[in-house]
């Protein structure tokens, strides 16, 4: 829901490496097609998410190397990176 209210604007996502891998795919599409197909009760509903996404991660062993990538540094497929 946080995607479709922030249309036009900009969502902010702290813990994004603890979201789960099916959320993180989910926001992907969201970010892609910029809207969220939902289907409840037999209704189905597509609606905007023309939004910016700014999204914190902690990096995998609690401090950032910065001899490292950051792919390396934090646990995160390049889709979502990029």
């Amino acid at each position: 829901g946080a995607l479709m209210l922030a249309d036009n604007g900009i969502c902010c996502i702290d813990e994004f490496d603890k979201m789960e891998g099916k959320d993180q795919v989910a926001i992907h599409e969201a970010m892609e097609q910029q809207t969220i197909s939902i289907t409840k009760a037999g209704i189905q509903a597509n609606l905007n998410a023309r939004t910016s996404i700014l999204a914190a991660a902690n990096p995998k062993h609690g401090r950032y190397d910065r001899t490292k990538t950051l792919k390396a540094n934090v646990d995160m497929t390049a889709p979502i990176m990029s």
